[in-house]
């Protein structure tokens, strides 16, 4: 053997060794009382932000709110409908790139909790499942059914290959992940727990697993052996007493969700939580040497179609709005909130010797945006795309369509006066007779029909059906398709011969304006505005009255004239200077074609 070639094989033994040796740098673990980082007591103060309810670009951002905090770690759920939306084609790119979410946080000093669950609830759409699993016959959401367990495993090894080589006893900053999510609140079958944890450690996760539950599902939803975090209290004395009978009188103890505020839907008061009522709280949790996991620290905004709702038979169906700002302590723009300074005082007390809180960083400006002006239109009947032709309404899953909405045309014989019913309607109809609104359908006040004359001859019925989210906690979770997922009848008698139009908008930059007049119809209107400077800023929609916004391509969520979100936040990330177009889908007032952008949101406002 040469030098040369001797000196080469050194050195790449080496470069082995110290990249080994960066890998291995960390162990995490649990005593009797405490979680235990590289052998010493470690207590956790995390927080709760999810990477695509926060633009990719201000990622970096919101994690150095969350070190002003106090906090030193991250918590995260993994939305199984944005990695796989479609059965077998995975997406980690762009704003779902959570793997890189991971490696910020690690970046800027924060360790996370990860929580693929698969189930997340999480006030997010069909509680984070795709929903083609409900175009699997026999497939049973969180159970030991062959077909969903096949499904769950193909997901969950794609997950592992993304985030289990970020895992703490790989060198990474994952300290723990959590299989399935309050499951005791759903079911108590062990076997099925027992699965979930074998799947995660093939798929990779081999470091700490635990679950997590509320007090009154504690016993059902936790596996033996792992550790079972509680959600929603924070006595710590009932805190310590409920973990510590469910793992063997031991600790750790962890609070894997304290609300210090909670979410809204729509047609109800804005939710808020004055901060003074949960300092407290959060200075006796830590003060007792509990972890917690604030749900949320940073709740951001549910774009796109992706809110979820609530339902069961007691409650009437509740959509939840666009904003997610939870009330939190950073809100939904990433802003310090009163909320946050008083818990960063408490937080500050329970610092490691030695340790400062960086500064807080200033509040982002704002900027308004005066008179943007839609000049070009098309009513929604003249850009129908290729129908699909029924017997009988086809449901969104029939049509292989995961949200947005379905267009469902017919024609009836005209000349008489009777009652349009729509069996099982998910979720809000628009009805149009011979392309005129006439009347709107909503699942929230459980309506499902309305009076109709009908003018003589053959009359055009047009039905415009919104997905306004699948139900994301409960029984339903069974029962989610959406569309008209019955029938249609006129004066008790079926009508047949549908035509379907799907329009997902999963992408607006294709639609064609003639800007033909379209009167009491809905409507997709364009625009363009110039800014001189970028900022944050909010798109004021209080003159319209339901709809969806895009800003140069990015969805912002619905509106909805009932409240109480009336305002879309606009990060400055996805504005630009100069030009910047505007699409807005109006479903009830068509002749509205002007709106402002304002510095402040309107979030506490019923119509």
């Amino acid at each position: 053997m040469t030098i040369k070639k001797a000196l080469m094989l050194s050195f790449i033994l080496l470069w082995h060794i110290s990249l080994n040796a960066q890998k291995i740098t960390h162990s995490f673990a649990l005593s009797d009382s405490s979680f235990m980082l590289d052998g010493k007591p470690f207590q956790m103060i995390s927080g709760e932000i999810h990477y695509p309810r926060v633009p990719r670009e201000a990622w970096r951002a919101r994690m150095k709110m969350a070190k002003a905090m106090g906090l030193n770690t991250i918590g995260t759920y993994v939305f199984w409908n944005l990695h796989e939306p479609q059965k077998g084609k995975f997406d980690f790119s762009g704003n779902n790139n959570v793997a890189e979410f991971v490696k910020i946080a690690k970046e800027e000093g924060l360790w996370v909790i990860l929580r693929p669950s698969p189930y997340v609830c999480a006030e997010w759409e069909f509680g984070g499942y795709p929903y083609w699993l409900q175009n699997e016959k026999g497939l049973i959401v969180r159970s030991k059914e062959e077909k969903y367990l096949k499904e769950y495993e193909t997901y969950i090894k794609q997950i592992g290959k993304q985030l289990a080589p970020l895992q703490v006893n790989h060198g990474g900053n994952i300290l723990m992940v959590q299989i399935e999510n309050e499951y005791g609140s759903y079911g108590n079958d062990k076997e099925y727990l027992a699965i979930n944890q074998r799947l995660f450690k093939e798929a990779g996760f081999d470091g700490l697993l635990y679950t997590c539950d509320p007090t009154d599902a504690i016993a059902d939803g936790h596996l033996p052996g792992l550790l079972p975090a509680i959600n929603g209290i924070d006595n710590p004395v009932k805190v310590k007493k409920l973990i510590s009978e469910n793992h063997s009188g031991k600790g750790p103890f962890y609070i894997a969700e304290w609300y210090p505020a909670w979410f809204d839907w729509w047609g109800t008061v804005h939710h808020t939580v004055p901060a003074e009522n949960y300092t407290a709280r959060l200075e006796g949790a830590l003060s007792a040497g509990i972890s917690i996991n604030m749900y949320m620290f940073h709740g951001g905004t549910t774009r796109g179609f992706m809110n979820g709702a609530n339902y069961d038979d007691k409650h009437p169906y509740e959509p939840q709005i666009s904003s997610y700002d939870y009330d939190a302590p950073l809100d939904e723009a990433g802003n310090a909130t009163k909320k946050f300074m008083l818990f960063r005082q408490v937080i500050a007390k329970h610092l490691p010797a030695g340790q400062i809180l960086p500064p807080v960083p200033a509040a982002k400006p704002t900027i308004p945006i005066d008179n943007i002006q839609l000049k070009e239109s098309a009513g929604i009947l003249d850009i129908l795309p290729k129908p699909v032709l029924n017997k009988t309404p086809l449901t969104f899953e029939d049509l292989k369509q995961d949200y947005g909405f379905v267009l469902y045309h017919t024609t009836i014989t005209g000349g008489k006066t009777g009652v349009l019913k729509l069996n099982e309607l998910r979720d809000y109809a628009v009805i149009m007779i011979n392309g005129k609104n006439v009347g709107v359908l909503d699942r929230r006040h459980k309506q499902d029909s309305i009076k109709l004359t009908l003018p003589a001859g053959r009359v055009k019925l047009d039905i415009l059906v919104e997905n306004l989210g699948r139900v994301n906690f409960g029984p339903y979770l069974l029962k989610n398709k959406k569309g008209i997922t019955e029938s249609v009848k006129f004066n008790g008698v079926e009508v047949y011969n549908w035509a379907m139009y799907s329009l997902p908008f999963n992408r607006v930059g294709n639609i064609v304006y003639s800007n033909k007049k379209a009167i009491h119809t809905p409507i997709v209107r364009k625009g363009e505005f110039n800014l001189s400077k970028v900022a944050d800023s909010y798109l004021n929609m209080e003159s319209w009255g339901k709809g969806v916004v895009w800003v140069n391509g990015h969805n912002l969520g619905r509106y909805w004239s009932v409240g109480p979100q009336h305002t879309l936040y606009l990060p400055a990330e996805w504005l630009k200077k100069g030009k910047n177009d505007i699409v807005v889908f109006e479903m009830l007032s068509s002749e509205v074609n002007r709106l402002n952008g304002s510095k402040t949101p309107i979030l506490n406002k019923l119509q």
